[in-house]
């Protein structure tokens, strides 16, 4: 038996022993209560970071917890195998992105089996296995036949690095998410997915989210983007056409004394005069070169160009001059804006900046305003002028008025609009899903037969890195039969956005080696909604809401039978540490860090921000050089203990140190009293000191639980075990009370367990248990041992303490009252005055009044 705690032996021991005997495989038990806990899985990179040890032990002790609650909890691990990084990373070292992820895979998973993670590793599963991306093309095709997918030519977000398309929610201030690189907009075919068909539902249900957090439903509300308005057509002076604009302010309708249209507008240069065409032309040249997001920016200059045509105001009459505008888009209601330059800003600039009319339709009350002597637009609340039989009204009365008059003359709808736009899903890049279409000159778009699928990526390419997929130039995938004509055919060389992939591998893991369908819909039906999902607030408008989008699919083509993936989320924060650099090397690693000097050149380190963790900031910690030094009980300890999960975390290597100083003396307390409680049973205490040690116990078996049972103060429940072993190490008549002292210590090892597991087993396997410690449950605490004895009752003198006093516990008033009044101190504030009442609030207080 070790005296010494030794981290590394004692870690490799259990680790052995878990995965012998497939202590985390899960299975379904009918009748008994699951749960399902996953965290968002990695990215194959190659080395695990401290966001990685953060992020699973968080999610290994409510597993551990949940599973030692008697629940059939599942707990698996996969990885998000295909994106540009591996092939990125290919074209740099000049190997093949299957052998860089696959290696990637290894050498995480030892890591990740290192930190004690209770997986169940049977059900692992990579995206970049055919085994899995085939059913994901024949989600694909269901779709297709469902009119969810479908081709078109775009305006897509380009990066001209990655060469690729980027959806808009992985385009980051006018950057590539990935590789930093600015945008730029480009006309391509492309597939996509009609999130919007699924966009009213989507927004409903954020409201029954109730374990989420707000922060997240509120991004996921707002990117959707619901507005209710109106659809109001102009006539084009001339003709007998029409421009129809959206609007959710149809109050300010009669104020409207011109157009703005998105450069993209199809009918942008039928517009422009022959004056006017060479101007316009430019003009769109140049907007076209502009990122979208910044053209929308409220710092962004607004730039126009007159068509050289109007059209009319369907209410006024008034004519309106017609103009391109930089800051409108197409993604956006009709690509085409009335505008109220009296009551919107962004018009408000423009009218100024090109010297357009203003008209005011709306007084803030109090007020008048006057388009001389506006200095912004109103954009508030007020009552309507200048509109006709509105005049008078409050501008919200109107709103309702206004569209029922335009539907019952015939010139404009009421309508809702969404700023969610469809999922642009084809990336130009070789390592994906191919997407099972082939291109026939006969027979147009066709889908790949189910039975010939997987479509397989093939792994004879050349990567240089030029010229975007490398699948356009490999003529033996290219070049196929065409399934419905026999002819020459061409296989789609784009493959799907690696979101696709991890919108539906959580159902996967229900049933990963199932070979009839993309899920088994018996294992689904057992194991979904995944009860506790965990990661980065980061995917809140991509892959949190794309795996909403693919579950109500995968319900809607008759796969699943669940409304929502997540019933609970939790979005940890992230693993910051201080920079450090020297002022001729620069960016310092800590290792390089030496009594605050750089150990190169011995300059004084100068210290910035506490910053994520990043390669580039020089201030990442090896999780496995702390593992090796300290063990992965410590390195869990202290990411579950520094921080609250949805809190930022601070490293420490104080703190570090801390934690692994606590397991020691966790370690030491159980050693040093195996002798005196060998062959004692846990059991009642006959006296006071024992019941003050077992009322601790059990008040910090209830504190743990209620701390970790959907709460997740993981830090204050391990400063609650810490309590308990200083009332181990500072109880003297251990002689006395042997079970009671046995309780005390198995209790600390048994609450220890999902956040320290491999001590644990060792120190139960010490304590004469022969079971692993996952098999004994969780504990439970007894009421009757947290009833106290004794009491402290705070004493107040006219309203100010003055002292306290300790009492039995089930003393009565009286014997209260008269304590009180004897302590001491309160005797003082007293003496010589009017006792006038005595307020006792039972267990709490006395109050004296005096005067």
């Amino acid at each position: 038996m070790q005296d010494r705690y030794e981290a590394g032996a004692i870690e490799q021991k259990w680790q052995q022993f878990w995965e012998q005997n497939k202590s985390f495989k899960a299975a379904e038990i009918p009748g008994k209560k699951k749960y399902y806990l996953l965290e968002m899985f990695p990215y194959p990179s190659g080395r695990i970071h401290m966001g990685h040890v953060r992020n699973y032990s968080i999610g290994d002790v409510v597993a551990r917890f949940k599973r030692l609650q008697g629940y059939n909890v599942l707990h698996p691990m996969g990885w998000d195998a295909f994106g540009m990084p591996a092939e990125n990373a290919a074209i740099k070292h000049g190997t093949h992105p299957a052998k860089w992820t696959y290696e990637n895979i290894a050498s995480m998973k030892v890591q990740l089996k290192k930190m004690g993670l209770s997986y169940d590793w049977d059900r692992e599963l990579a995206t970049c296995n055919a085994d899995y991306y085939r059913w994901e093309q024949l989600i694909f095709l269901r779709m297709l036949e469902k009119g969810l997918a479908y081709k078109k030519s775009s305006s897509v977000n380009w990066c001209p690095d990655c060469q690729t398309v980027l959806a808009n929610e992985q385009v980051e201030d006018g950057c590539c998410w990935r590789c930093d690189s600015e945008v730029v907009p480009k006309e391509l075919e492309q597939w996509f997915f009609r999130i919007t068909n699924y966009a009213q539902e989507l927004l409903d249900e954020t409201y029954n989210l109730s374990g989420w957090p707000e922060p997240v439903l509120m991004m996921q509300r707002n990117w959707i983007g619901r507005s209710t308005g109106c659809e109001i057509d102009f006539p084009l002076e001339g003709t007998d056409k029409g421009i129809r604009v959206f609007t959710t302010r149809q109050d300010t309708l009669y104020g409207a004394t011109f157009m703005s249209l998105a450069p993209e507008h199809p009918m942008a240069l039928e517009l422009a005069s022959a004056e006017q065409r060479s101007a316009v032309q430019a003009f769109i040249a140049k907007v076209k070169k502009q990122d979208k997001i910044r053209r929308t920016s409220d710092d962004q200059e607004k730039e126009g160009v007159f068509t050289g045509s109007y059209c009319l105001n369907p209410v006024t009459g008034v004519r309106m001059p017609i103009f391109l505008a930089n800051f409108v888009l197409m993604d956006y209601g009709t690509g085409a804006v009335m505008a109220v330059p009296t009551h919107d800003q962004r018009d408000f600039e423009f009218a100024r900046k090109y010297r357009l009319p203003l008209v005011v339709v709306i007084q803030p009350e109090g007020e008048k305003l006057t388009p001389e002597t506006m200095p912004e637009a109103w954009t508030g609340p007020g009552v309507m002028v200048n509109s006709a039989e509105f005049d008078g009204l409050s501008n919200e009365e109107a709103k309702e008025k206004i569209a029922e008059s335009l539907v019952a003359k015939g010139i404009g709808d009421k309508t809702v609009n969404y700023r969610l736009r469809d999922w642009g899903v084809s990336r130009q890049r070789y390592w994906g899903t191919p997407i099972p279409v082939l291109y026939c000159d006969q027979c147009g778009t066709v889908p790949v037969p189910e039975k010939d699928l997987p479509v397989v990526l093939p792994t004879d390419v050349e990567f240089t890195g030029e010229g975007g997929s490398p699948l356009a130039l490999c003529e033996a995938f290219v070049n196929t039969t065409c399934p419905v004509c026999g002819g020459a055919a061409r296989r789609e060389t784009d493959t799907f956005d690696t979101f696709v992939e991890s919108s539906w591998y959580f159902a996967r893991y229900a049933c990963p080696g199932y070979a009839e369908a993309p899920v088994d819909a018996e294992a689904v039906k057992y194991w979904l909604p995944i009860d506790q999902y965990i990661g980065g607030i980061e995917h809140a408008v991509m892959h949190l809401l794309y795996a909403r989008f693919f579950t109500k699919v995968m319900r809607d083509l008759g796969m699943m039978a669940i409304d929502e993936p997540f019933t609970n989320l939790l979005t940890q924060g992230m693993v910051c540490m201080e920079t450090r650099s020297c002022p001729e090397h620069g960016w310092l690693y800590p290792e390089e860090v030496v009594d605050g000097k750089c150990s190169r050149c011995s300059a004084e380190a100068a210290v910035g921000r506490n910053e994520k963790m990043s390669k580039s900031k020089k201030n990442v910690i090896d999780p496995d050089h702390l593992i090796k030094r300290y063990g992965a009980d410590t390195a869990r300890l202290f990411s579950l203990f520094a921080a609250p999960p949805e809190k930022d975390l601070e490293w420490n290597e104080q703190g570090v140190e801390g934690c692994y100083r606590f397991i020691s003396r966790v370690w030491r307390a159980v050693h040093d009293n195996l002798e005196l409680i060998q062959g004692i049973t846990a059991g009642e205490p006959s006296d006071g000191p024992g019941r003050d040690l077992r009322r601790i116990t059990h008040r910090t078996i209830k504190k743990v639980t209620e701390d970790i049972d959907g709460r997740f103060h993981f830090n204050t429940a391990i400063a609650a075990v810490m309590e308990l072993v200083n009332a181990i190490y500072t109880f003297e008549p251990k002689k006395e009370h042997p079970s009671v002292l046995r309780e005390a210590l198995e209790t600390t090892v048994r609450l220890l367990t999902p956040f320290v597991p491999h001590v644990a087993e060792e120190l139960w396997n010490c304590l004469g248990h022969q079971q692993s410690i996952e098999s004994c449950g969780w504990p439970t605490w007894n009421p009757d041992a947290l009833i106290e004895d004794e009491i402290s009752i705070v004493i107040q003198v006219n309203g100010k303490v003055r002292g306290k006093v300790v009492v039995a516990a089930d003393a009565v008033e009286d014997a209260i009252r008269e304590a009180a009044l004897a302590e001491s101190n309160v005797a003082r504030f007293i003496a010589d005055k009017n006792l006038r009442k005595v307020i006792i609030v039972p267990g709490r207080l006395v109050n004296i009044v005096v005067s």
